[in-house]
């Protein structure tokens, strides 16, 4: 191999030793041919790609975007490559490299819209691409493999990580967050879950961990409640809140963060910039620690040039070298084959025996981050629902074993659902049945509002508490399904509210029954044309008991990003629209 094979020695190499074998990492070049031949180019991976010629054909552009705590190690190997002209193909290699946070490059891919005017993405975590895999509109993105990794742990100002006995004592995640819920004896900082890796895994940790202790939930939620009260919106700015120095008014001020949420990567770049007594500690709990990954990953990768393609496996190539490892490492990430982490820990915080060498916990689960994130956006951010229930005459039939009638059932369901929803939600209700208003199949009881709001003597929850128990079915009305649907779908997309988690709930005991109403074609197609990816509403329709069609109600919630839910007793509504609600909030955001 020529003498442009590896990244320059300049960079410096990292001592060598054994480490944990990172989950899920591919060897580069063994990811590289598998690149090549998934981009029908199989023939790139011969001696002028792996091997370097004495000078340029031409040269190669390729635009990385990428997480912003990787990027500078990213462009420090892209500048050298430049600078020793290395080649691909011939070409010289000229790559160049944006941050951006990785939650608002998904939401760019996922909408769909749009030609992206970079070739390569390196998010923080697989995770953002799977978000973005959530839409089939999405522009594609091919993961290709990761090229570093950082476990994620707790970083504390000296004061308190010495009251808390670090190094010697070690912690749970529960055991750690639990002492920011005592009285405030932690000021605790996390970046947003919904746009931070650091954030939702750490969280989905500590709901995981609260799982197993056999928390019904209380506990995860009133974590994440109390998280939220210090919530940063992005891990650059979550790291600004930390108190600086070890003594004075930035540790009383009651602003600063004594404690942080963090990666092991962020608290090494934070101590080599920190002014003495600024350093944090690094706190690895004893449950394991969930990691960011880095996958190198190509986008729209059908429209890409072979030349490009060949180019972007090309430089991940040079990351996944030994030199090109030690410009991560370098950095303070983690690479496969690495030198042993202790140089990396040291400079980020920790010390001997806290487990910073110990193999990271198993990742969650898609359904896991989800569930996860869709607790965080109800305990969170707030909501603004339109609830819609049938009022056709068959919601007089009796349940079985139960001796009421499914309305009845259905409204104390309702009525329980309602109150796990706080002041700051929004929540509306309408009825329908066939003529109930005139020629239209609904009414609107209640406008969507917010619940604390108060009106004379009574609140918005007082009005729709009383509207949901006023609720009777119409003698001889059948079920207005399509054109009710469609109503309150155009209301709540055309009053949508940003900062919210923005729904519309369906309850039905039967199908479309109103022969003048649109088809269900038709009306599939007009919801799929009032969906906006930037603005979600999803569609949550819940069919209650055997006239319904579970099939039905999938087609049409699912045209919005929503679901559909059948159940045979009305009791579950509860249950099953909360579980809807968790499902639709982790999509939409």
């Amino acid at each position: 191999m020529g003498r442009h094979s590896s990244m320059p020695d300049a960079y410096g190499s990292a001592a060598a030793g054994p480490r944990p074998r990172s989950r899920g990492r591919t060897v580069a070049i063994a990811t590289a041919l598998v690149l090549v031949v998934a981009a029908g180019t199989a023939l790139a991976v011969r001696s002028d790609l792996l091997g370097l010629g004495d000078g340029c054909d031409d040269t190669v552009h390729i635009g990385v975007v990428a997480s912003p705590d990787v990027a500078p190690a990213l462009q420090s190997a892209a500048d050298r490559a430049r600078e020793d002209k290395v080649t691909s193909d011939g070409n010289c290699l000229d790559v160049s490299v944006t941050g951006r946070d990785s939650y608002k490059v998904a939401d760019t891919l996922r909408a769909g819209k749009g030609t992206p005017d970079y070739q390569v993405w390196v998010p923080d975590s697989d995770m953002w691409i799977q978000r973005v895999e959530q839409n089939t509109k999405a522009t594609p993105v091919s993961s290709a493999g990761n090229i570093a990794s950082t476990p994620l742990g707790v970083g504390m100002v000296p004061s308190a990580a010495k009251a808390f006995g670090w190094p010697d004592k070690t912690y749970s995640w529960t055991q750690l967050t639990g002492a920011a819920m005592e009285d405030d004896k932690l000021r605790l900082g996390a970046a947003d879950p919904a746009r931070s890796s650091t954030g939702l895994l750490a969280l989905t940790k500590l709901s995981a961990a609260a799982q197993k202790s056999g928390d019904d939930g209380t506990q995860a939620a009133a974590m994440a409640k109390v998280l939220s009260q210090r919530t940063s919106d992005s891990d650059s700015q979550l790291m600004d809140t930390v108190a600086r120095g070890d003594s004075g008014t930035e540790q009383g001020n009651p602003r600063r963060n004594q404690a942080l949420i963090l990666s092991e990567q962020a608290a090494f770049a934070h101590n080599a910039e920190a002014a003495t007594g600024s350093d944090l500690e690094l706190f690895y709990p004893k449950d394991g620690s969930p990691e960011l990954n880095y996958p190198f990953s190509l986008v729209d990768e059908p429209a890409l040039s072979t030349v490009e393609s060949r180019a972007a496996v090309r430089f991940m190539t040079l990351l996944g070298a030994p030199d090109g490892r030690a410009v991560l490492e370098k950095h303070g990430f983690r690479t496969e084959d690495g030198a042993s982490p202790e140089a990396i820990a040291a400079q980020a915080g920790a010390r001997s025996p806290q487990p910073y060498a110990e193999p990271t916990s198993q990742p969650p689960s898609d359904e896991e981050l989800e569930e996860t994130l869709g607790m965080w956006t109800i305990t969170v951010q707030s909501a603004r629902i339109t609830t819609i229930v049938d009022a056709s005459a068959s919601m007089s039939n009796p349940v079985p074993g139960r001796g009421e009638s499914r309305m009845e059932v259905t409204k104390a369901s309702m009525l329980a659902a309602l109150s796990t929803f706080t002041p700051e939600d929004e929540i509306g209700l309408w009825e329908f049945s066939t003529l109930l208003d005139g020629k239209r199949d609904y009414k609107k009881l209640v406008p969507t509002e917010r619940l604390g709001d108060r009106k004379g003597s009574g609140t918005q929850r007082d009005r729709l508490s009383d509207a949901f128990t006023s609720l009777q079915p119409v003698p001889g009305g059948a079920t207005g399904l399509y054109d009710t649907t469609l109503a309150a779908y155009k209301e709540a997309t055309s009053s949508y509210k940003s900062g919210k988690f923005n729904a519309v709930v369906v309850v039905t005991d039967g199908v479309n029954q109103d022969p003048d109403s649109i088809s269900r074609s038709s009306l599939i197609s007009r919801l799929g044309e009032l969906t906006d990816a930037e603005h979600p509403v999803p569609l949550i329709v819940i069919a209650v008991g055997p006239d319904t069609d579970k099939d039905e109600v999938e087609q049409i919630a699912e045209a919005t990003g929503g679901s559909g839910h059948q159940v045979s007793d009305p009791a579950d509504i509860q249950q099953v629209i909360l579980k809807a609600i968790v499902q639709a909030g982790a999509k939409s955001n």
